[in-house]
């Protein structure tokens, strides 16, 4: 619901496509149609997930549908349905034009062609950049992010946005590729959505989870009792740490409710010393007017 803007200037695209007789009934004299239609959801993140995207489309709340039934047999208002990430869709113009060995000269052997990186966080130009899969870190913080804010150090990078590992910086981190498998034997992590989060030495790692843990906490669809309960209760541990009224045990307390949430595993894991200095005194960890 939020890319309302978007959604204007495609469906401005969709009527020029129909005036020059490339979208519509029968084309080029064919028995062959084919229409566009875009559709605003509520703004919901679950909505991201497949079956919750559907039942968005057919007027529902967006909640993850039970499967099976798989949406490939049983999809949009119950028919077979194929869905694929609009970067998925971009992709297939110049393949169709260009060839399969084309694409495959672009990234590497296993992860070919190019991919969005979603820039963010610490850096002095955060946006959306396409880049060849295999690209290091380094060209992606440095020359296309210009590097950290105000002179900072890098501390620690999210590859895949806020639910994805935390991964402390050290001299290797910027010379990794960019790619599926360099990123998960490398860093111990996946690439996922390639989402990436610059997080520079003026970052409490604390602050950082419970602000993912706030998020996850209000996006959740309640379906499932561990993500409804789970995200409620590391909400309300994250709160009395930020408040000042945290303990140390709070911390052991938080990872064991985590379960599979690995932005808290790996934060706790890794940075402890962020949260015990977070449970000691909020205000001087916490960014200016955050503390409560």
């Amino acid at each position: 619901g939020e890319f309302w803007q978007l959604a204007a200037k495609l469906d401005a695209c969709i009527e020029e496509l129909k005036k020059a007789g490339l979208l519509g009934e029968s084309l080029f004299g064919s028995n062959y149609s084919l229409q566009l239609f875009t559709h605003l959801g509520a703004g919901a993140y679950v909505c991201g997930e497949e079956t919750a995207l559907l039942e968005s489309i057919e007027g529902k709340m967006g909640q993850p549908r039970l499967r099976p039934p798989f949406p490939a047999v049983h999809g949009l208002y119950g028919c077979p349905t194929v869905i694929n990430n609009v970067e998925t869709l971009t992709n297939v113009p110049p393949i169709v034009q260009n060839g399969a060995d084309w694409y495959k000269s672009i990234g590497t052997e296993k992860s070919a062609g190019v991919k969005i990186f979603s820039l963010s966080g610490c850096v002095n130009r955060p946006g959306n950049y396409e880049l060849p899969l295999g690209t290091p870190f380094r060209e992606l913080i440095e020359t296309c992010g210009g590097g950290i804010k105000d002179g900072h150090k890098l501390k620690a990078v999210m590859t895949a946005g806020a639910s994805s590992t935390i991964v402390p910086a050290d001299e290797h981190l910027l010379d990794v590729p960019m790619d599926y498998e360099s990123v998960q034997q490398q860093l111990g992590c996946p690439l996922g959505s390639a989402s990436v989060i610059i997080l520079d030495d003026s970052v409490n790692i604390g602050w950082l989870v419970s602000k993912t843990v706030n998020f996850f906490k209000h996006e959740s669809c309640g379906k499932c009792t561990p993500c409804r309960e789970g995200t409620f209760w590391m909400n309300q541990i994250t709160n009395r740490m930020t408040s000042g009224k945290g303990k140390t045990e709070d911390i052991d307390l938080l990872l064991n409710v985590s379960l599979q949430t690995v932005s808290v595993i790996s934060g706790v894991q890794k940075f402890r010393n962020d949260f015990e200095a977070l449970v000691a005194d909020p205000a001087a960890v916490m960014p200016a007017g955050e503390a409560h």
